[in-house]
């Protein structure tokens, strides 16, 4: 899914207007396990002015780029932190490792080439799903308008929720980002063609 998607669903799952540090925690949790493509790619891109292709096409693929990938979409470290935060009772501990496996379960049959070995450190195994969210070869014109349905629906649920201006702006940002740029994704990814 989208990186906006995964916001919305986290916050949506775990977020509460009255425990700001919930909330935020839930928001981190949901961004964490993409938060190391952002900053590798970023560098790339922006930086060093590697070609895109280059860095998701082959960068992505390297050993380097999968092992961080490994920890940070791993099922068994998030799941271990998670069973921590419940034997601390921690709200917010919760929140983040939630949000964290929510993300992750969501991508899990969501990734056909270009998934990540979630179940490090047991395995380094991969899953293909039949089922990707961007590859148009591979249902993402399914996949993809079914993903921002959701995230519109549970938009409109968290702006019910939420009464303050900057999480409503917050929201509407991740709803519009969500929305819009799943196109400029899918040329990003797919070459255009």
């Amino acid at each position: 899914m989208n990186t906006p998607a995964h916001l919305i669903f986290g916050m949506a799952a775990f977020a509460k207007p009255d425990a700001a540090k919930v909330t935020a925690a839930a928001i981190a949790g949901a961004l964490i396990p993409d938060l190391s493509l952002y900053l590798m790619a970023g560098f790339h891109l922006f930086v060093l002015g590697t070609d895109p292709q280059v860095v998701f096409g082959e960068l992505y693929f390297s050993d380097l780029w999968q092992t961080i990938f490994r920890i940070d979409n791993s099922f068994i470290l998030w799941g271990i932190g998670l069973g921590l935060a419940l034997a601390c009772r921690s709200a917010w501990a919760i929140a983040l490792c939630g949000a964290a496996l929510l993300h992750i379960g969501l991508d899990f049959p969501l990734h056909h080439d270009d998934g990540r070995a979630h179940f490090w450190p047991i395995t380094n195994w991969v899953f293909e799903s039949p089922v990707s969210y961007w590859d148009r070869d591979h249902y993402a014109g399914i996949v993809g308008p079914i993903e921002i349905g959701l995230t519109l629906i549970l938009s409109g649920a968290l702006w019910r929720r939420f009464k303050g201006w900057i999480m409503r702006a917050l929201i509407a940002l991740l709803a519009v980002a969500e929305a819009v740029p799943v196109f400029v994704w899918m040329f990003m990814f797919d070459g255009g063609q």
